[in-house]
């Protein structure tokens, strides 16, 4: 029996005095003029009109849940999360954007604990006509020779004990695992996860110290194929941290698990950086021909860094069927994102009707959609984790 999406958009952040976002883009990222001129515009400003309300979609049947397979937890570690992060990253500029984009203060965080910021993300998916759920994911650390957590080389800490718990107080959240394969208790940790409810496992090789083709992880990776757990992991240059070994993210480093049977969805599909001279992005796109159990998210792919991605990728032969759904949350916002940058692809007019939605992801669909994704991107993501229509959670 098919489902009815239901709901009503939920409003934005509060505007608020501009921050310093656009630092967080490469000073080379290309913009189209018109997207200079309206870089004045505030956040929120046009989701807040006060014109005529926007006329939603006609609710539609679906067969599978639309599934945001890419949206990070966070926390500073109140209320008991366990969560950290260091204080290198809280004096780094990007910690207070960071914590205005998760929709949330320092001061809620603080009185009612990181899992308010959870509780958010269930609302606003809640509230989405076109997502049903979001895998929440944790964030595992550096990992010391002894085989345990080095929190003087982790910049963020999320972990798996507070995700599993909270993800499963809402029947539309996922639990998205982290363990660096590099504890000494790595197995025991993954099966402790799967137990858990875990629907894949995440990393980011390039501030988790990870190489991804270290033959000492084989052990692990056979342990993610018998549990059937797929291995989401960022592909390509890192600019969210203030450090990053950005050649651990090289795309080719995927080749070991892949060899050995992991399902590996690289993140963003390597869209930004070099490695040997050569753009990621052109060195993964042979991969998929090469595995046929490596596929790519399309999450961060409407970021103003990474204009023109989005196109190439769909334009490639054979790889639209290899996509699935990602938003990046809660890297959402202007002027990081906005449908004004993406005049090539979409009229004025549908620009301005995109830009009045105010629920996130609701959002985020319908700039990705008017760019010409196709519908069966949106929903892979169930098939992919291998969860039923009906009942996701069972």
């Amino acid at each position: 029996m098919a489902r009815i999406r239901t709901g009503s958009p939920t409003a934005l952040l509060p505007p608020t005095a501009l921050l310093p976002l656009t630092a967080l883009l490469p000073l080379t990222a290309p913009l189209p003029l018109t997207a200079l001129l309206l870089l004045a515009i505030p956040a929120g400003a046009c989701a807040q009109s006060t014109g005529a309300p926007l006329t939603p979609p006609t609710p539609t049947p679906l067969d599978r849940p639309r599934i945001d397979i890419h949206v990070h937890a966070a926390g500073i570690g109140a209320g008991g999360s366990g969560c950290f992060i260091s204080e290198e990253m809280k004096s780094n500029f990007r910690y207070p954007v960071y914590i205005f984009a998760m929709g949330v203060t320092k001061k809620e965080l603080e009185e009612k604990g990181d899992a308010i910021a959870i509780q958010r993300v269930s609302e606003k998916i809640a509230a989405s006509r076109e997502v049903d759920m979001a895998v929440m994911l944790a964030l595992d650390g550096v990992v010391s020779e002894k085989g345990e957590l080095d929190r003087e080389r982790t910049g963020v800490y999320v972990p798996n004990e507070f995700v599993a718990g909270e993800t499963a107080r809402y029947d539309n959240l996922l639990f998205g695992a982290s363990i660096n394969p590099h504890r000494h208790d790595a197995l025991e940790r993954l099966e402790w996860a799967h137990a858990n409810g875990a629907v894949l496992v995440k990393w980011i090789p390039s501030i988790m110290s990870i190489d991804p083709s270290d033959r000492r992880f084989e052990p692990f990776y056979r342990k993610m194929v018998e549990l059937g757990l797929p291995l989401l992991t960022h592909t390509g240059q890192e600019r969210s941290f203030p450090d990053a070994e950005d050649e651990l993210a090289d795309p080719h480093r995927l080749t070991l698990p892949l060899s050995l049977g992991v399902t590996v969805i690289a993140a963003h599909i390597a869209t930004t950086g070099e490695t040997d001279g050569q753009d990621n992005f052109e060195r993964i796109l042979p991969m998929f021909a090469e595995h046929p159990n490596l596929y790519a998210d399309i999450s961060s792919l409407t970021q103003i860094n990474k204009l023109g991605f989005l196109k190439r990728a769909l334009a490639y032969p054979g790889l639209p069927g290899r996509l699935v759904y990602g938003s990046d949350w809660p890297l959402q916002f202007f002027p990081i994102v906005s449908p004004w940058f993406h005049l090539d692809l979409i009229s004025f007019a549908e620009a301005w009707r995109i830009s009045r939605i105010a629920n996130q992801w609701d959002r985020d669909v319908a700039l990705k959609r008017g760019m010409g994704t196709p519908e069966e991107i949106f929903e892979r993501t169930a098939e992919l984790l291998s969860l039923p229509a009906e009942d996701p959670r069972s």
